[in-house]
């Protein structure tokens, strides 16, 4: 019997798809929303483009990128103009873009949007209104559904860091019709509990839709009026909600809450073990030291011989005593012999001594007349002496001759 099948390989036929869809879909336009955004390292642009009832990947290469005249991110409704390709390794059928244009925001990120520039607006996302979190809290209020991967993953976080922990769960609904009416609620009868050290509030990932609670005003507010300090942790680390914005701290998970909220005991234990160590060196080595100062006073000559000492000082005192009668001794003979040299100096500049070896003052007016230029003739001149005065009258003014001799 001849067996007439035709087999072929996967390589084959996806190959054979792939020539189907990429010659009959070409140049086509496509309407959608823009999910899972990621700019890779590669500056080539990976997304999904979805709508109501379907999505498909797509893939725009770095080389078109800078084209696009928008800011390509979640939540935004866009045209694309492109080819459908597949990808082989994986099977798998994308958009290929070559233009992106904005076809408006979708309902729920604008909602978003206009109530984070509200919000913002009015201060709740301030750093300075932020608490800090206790750094050894002994009791973690939790927000969140009781069913749901998120506490189980907290619950076995938190008991493999610090078993000594004591938790209060508040369950509350995380999505759909009065979720965040419990939510904040939840938030608000934890404040009333002041054994409350901090509050995780949060959830597993989702959609946008799915993370909306975490995004309505009443949520926001709760967070913002706390006086306990608030920890966000919703969906997976790529995902932003208001909660994140308002909250004290941010987690990118609610296990990564769970590991930011409270220190591993191993460490704490290592800490306390630490300063222990320490707090016993520092007694002993300060034990040692007074005892080797009690043992050096106990051995010192002024301890055993304090007499000795006291005649010590006293003869110092006397020695410093004679000094200082020595220095001002010395200081006055050194001002008296000053006085006598100056008073010497003194007496010969005394005018009156030249006076006495013939010579005289001349004087006009009352001026003593220093130069015989400034005379006339029949100047009334007065004419001082050592032993008195005598009034004349200039005759005449005769220069003295002055030669040179070169």
């Amino acid at each position: 019997m001849n067996d007439e099948r035709r087999i072929v390989t996967v390589t084959e036929i996806t190959r054979q798809i792939k020539g189907v869809l990429e010659l009959g879909f070409t140049d086509i336009w496509v309407q959608g929303e823009v999910s899972n955004f990621k700019h890779h390292s590669s500056g080539h642009w990976y997304f999904t483009v979805k709508d109501e009832g379907a999505q498909i990947s797509a893939v725009m290469w770095r080389s078109r990128t800078a084209s696009v005249a928008v800011k390509v991110q979640d939540g935004m409704r866009v045209i694309i103009r492109g080819n459908i390709t597949v990808y082989e390794p994986r099977g798998n059928y994308q958009l290929d873009c070559f233009h992106i244009q904005q076809d408006g925001v979708g309902a729920l990120q604008l909602a978003l949007e206009r109530l984070k520039k509200k919000l913002s607006a009015e201060g709740l996302f301030d750093q300075a209104h932020k608490k800090p979190l206790p750094e050894y809290p002994q009791r973690i209020g939790l927000v969140t559904s009781p069913t749901g991967a998120a506490i189980r993953d907290m619950i076995s976080v938190l008991q493999r860091r610090f078993p000594l922990l004591e938790l209060l769960l508040v369950p509350v609904k995380v999505q759909g019709i009065g979720a965040a009416e419990e939510i904040a609620a939840g938030i608000e009868l934890l404040n009333e509990d002041d054994t409350v050290d901090v509050i995780i509030a949060g959830r597993g990932g989702g959609s946008l839709e799915d993370l909306w609670a975490f995004n309505e005003e009443v949520v926001a507010r709760a967070i913002y009026n706390s006086h306990i300090p608030v920890i966000s942790a919703v969906g997976h680390e790529i995902d932003f909600s208001i909660s994140d914005l308002v909250a004290d701290l941010r987690a990118p998970t609610p296990s990564a809450a769970a590991e930011l909220v409270v220190r591993d005991r191993n460490d704490v234990f290592d800490v306390v073990r630490e300063y222990s160590y320490a707090m016993k060196e520092a007694l002993e080595s300060s034990i040692e030291s007074h005892r080797d100062t009690i043992k050096h006073l106990i051995g010192s000559y002024a301890f055993n011989r304090p007499i000795d000492v006291l005649r010590q000082r006293m003869q110092f005192i006397d020695d410093l005593e004679r000094r200082c009668s020595a220095s001002l001794a010395h200081r006055i003979a050194l001002l008296s012999h000053t006085a006598e040299s100056m008073a010497a100096r003194m007496t010969a500049l005394d005018p009156r001594l030249a006076l006495k070896r013939g010579y005289a003052v001349v004087r006009r007016n009352g001026t003593i007349v220093a130069s015989a230029a400034v005379l006339a003739a029949n100047d009334l001149i007065t004419v001082e002496m050592s032993d008195g005065e005598a009034s004349a009258v200039v005759k005449d003014i005769r220069p003295t001759n002055t030669h040179t001799h070169g």
